[in-house]
């Protein structure tokens, strides 16, 4: 099985944290997105859309980071992060989609702006848009912060891919100046994530 991987996406963090939590150990492939590496006709063969993360098992080839996670955990025996049982696997899913359809893009926003144009030589950063960032970034956390209030994890008493899927853009908290010191509730949670030795090992 192999990931093609890049450290500074999140998403493919999230394909590959799942993995180790998982206790898998895929061969990491990694792809410089600087040198545009993921339009190579190779990996465009495999994912049109010319991004990371891409997993390959067998001669099974699958993109999207969070099908990725799913194909992942129902391909591993007694798993406990993507549960079986109908409405608890619901709740897994309403977090996944709301991580992708809405807090991984306000947090992109802000991170395109503070971190990436200064990698790719794109210009200054545009107040407006990260004031817009912001304003999503927050009104997204607010709801986050409410629903950790009190629970340790995400969904039910254990950590959750609804949990990795959330935790990664986080990685960027620091670079792209994300406010999240104003959320008590998602510091707390997150500093638990952080402990996990699938989130260190999956730095890249």
């Amino acid at each position: 099985m192999k990931l093609y991987f890049s450290p500074y996406s999140f998403n493919s963090r999230k394909a590959l944290m799942t993995a180790l939590q998982l206790g898998l150990a895929p061969e990491v492939i990694h792809v410089d997105l600087a040198k545009g590496e993921q339009r190579k006709p190779e990996l465009l063969a495999m994912n049109p859309n010319g991004k990371v993360p891409v997993l390959v098992d067998g001669d099974f080839a699958l993109n999207e980071s969070q099908a990725i996670m799913a194909y992942l955990a129902d391909r591993t025996p007694g798993q406990t992060l993507y549960p079986t049982e109908l409405r608890a696997r619901a709740d897994v899913n309403r977090w996944l989609f709301w991580s992708s359809n809405h807090w991984g893009i306000a947090i992109s926003m802000i991170n395109r702006e503070r971190v990436v144009k200064k990698l790719i030589g794109a210009g200054d950063p545009d107040p407006a848009q990260i004031e817009r960032g912001e304003g999503f970034f927050r009104d997204f956390a607010k709801v986050l912060d409410a629903h950790l209030a009190k629970r340790e994890w995400m969904s039910g008493n254990a950590i959750s891919l609804s949990d990795i899927a959330i935790s990664c853009p986080l990685m960027v908290a620091k670079m792209a100046e994300l406010p999240v010191a104003e959320f008590p509730n998602i510091e707390a949670w997150f500093a638990r994530i952080q402990t996990l030795d699938a989130w260190k090992r999956s730095a890249g």
